[in-house]
């Protein structure tokens, strides 16, 4: 499937939503453009590739399960781990809430209890500062501190500061894309 992965790149950087405007930033910054990953990533062919690369460029770092935080997160944890069961290996996933559930067993992680030693995956839509990943790999450490963070996959990384706030708790980000490969020529003063 890796000779395929420059194919699905193309296809998918042709779905991705991106704006111009006057937008604020989930972290609260304020930017010129805005990179909508929740529409791309509902819309089923960019899902199937988003999904395909995602399970490619994880192989080598072997992980058990993928997660991370509601909501820009849970379309990419359903198609990597549904199809991760016919590509192999299965990858279980999970979802960190926002806030803890309020009821029930209060609980901040959704889906199959995280095991000792597994390796987790957390999954992103579009990476800025971090804040999200870093929630969720907050309360990855906090539900089962015996669990390995093996790394943050992200569909876009604005190159905001996020991979070196990742790369301060010695996890990397790999992203599919850069801001740099979906911003205009002009917009980067080439």
């Amino acid at each position: 499937m890796a000779e395929d992965i420059p194919l699905l790149r193309e296809k998918l950087r042709k779905r991705i939503d991106f704006l111009r405007g006057d937008f604020t930033l989930a972290g609260g910054g304020k930017s010129d453009f805005y990179i909508n990953g929740k529409t791309t990533t509902l819309r089923p062919d960019a899902l199937n590739y988003a999904a395909r690369i995602f399970i490619e460029l994880m192989r080598p770092a072997r992980p058990d399960r993928v997660g991370g935080l509601t909501l820009g997160a849970d379309a990419l944890i359903g198609a990597v781990t549904a199809l991760s069961f016919d590509l192999g290996p299965p990858l279980e996933g999970f979802i960190v809430r926002k806030e803890a559930k309020g009821h029930g067993t209060g609980q901040w992680i959704e889906g199959p209890e995280l095991r000792p030693g597994q390796r987790v995956a957390i999954i992103e839509d579009v990476v800025t500062t971090g804040g999200s990943a870093l929630k969720a790999i907050e309360r990855v450490r906090e539900s089962r501190p015996e669990a390995v963070v093996i790394g943050v996959y992200a569909l876009v990384d604005r190159l905001e500061g996020g991979g070196e706030a990742l790369a301060r708790l010695a996890i990397p980000l790999t992203a599919v894309f850069t801001r740099d490969d979906l911003l205009p020529r002009s917009a980067r003063g080439e």
